[in-house]
């Protein structure tokens, strides 16, 4: 038997429609791994959850960004910038999941060195099995750093 302690993969989801959230949600709830989702509706809330700032002080580091482009105030590519340039936050994956197909934002993101780029689907199905594709692979497939 396997004596390796057990933890849940902490994600941080940063999107401002509740909508998209909830399906995100959802999609992560019928995971077969352990986690847990803690949702941020924009940018400066994602950072002060991030840097642990504020109402966020004893937020749990995340081991996976979920990041929308278009927020509100601080927009995605601002948040991620910011994370990818913090020598304490630059570690952590972050995914681009968005409604742009935009070939400036996709070639933008990974020039910020953003780790995976999704388009969100239009129709409800195809989102849950999008979300459902990204837990297969970011929650079972991937090592994380451990800081």
């Amino acid at each position: 038997m396997n004596n390796q302690t057990f933890r849940c993969i902490e994600i941080l989801l940063v999107e401002d429609s509740p909508s998209d959230a909830h399906l995100t949600i959802k999609g992560f709830q019928k995971a077969k791994i352990a986690n847990n989702l803690h949702w941020v509706e924009d940018g400066e809330t994602a950072m002060n959850y991030l840097r642990q700032e504020g109402e966020y002080t004893n937020a749990p580091r995340p081991d996976l960004i979920l990041l929308d482009l278009n927020l509100p105030g601080l927009d995605g590519r601002e948040v991620l910038t910011e994370v990818k340039s913090d020598p304490d936050l630059k570690r952590i994956p972050v995914v681009i999941l968005t409604t742009s197909t935009d070939e400036h934002d996709i070639l933008r993101s990974y020039n910020l060195s953003a780790n995976c780029y999704v388009t969100k689907p239009i129709d409800v199905y195809q989102f849950i099995e999008v979300v459902q594709l990204m837990q297969d692979f970011w929650l079972a497939a991937v090592a994380f750093p451990r800081d």
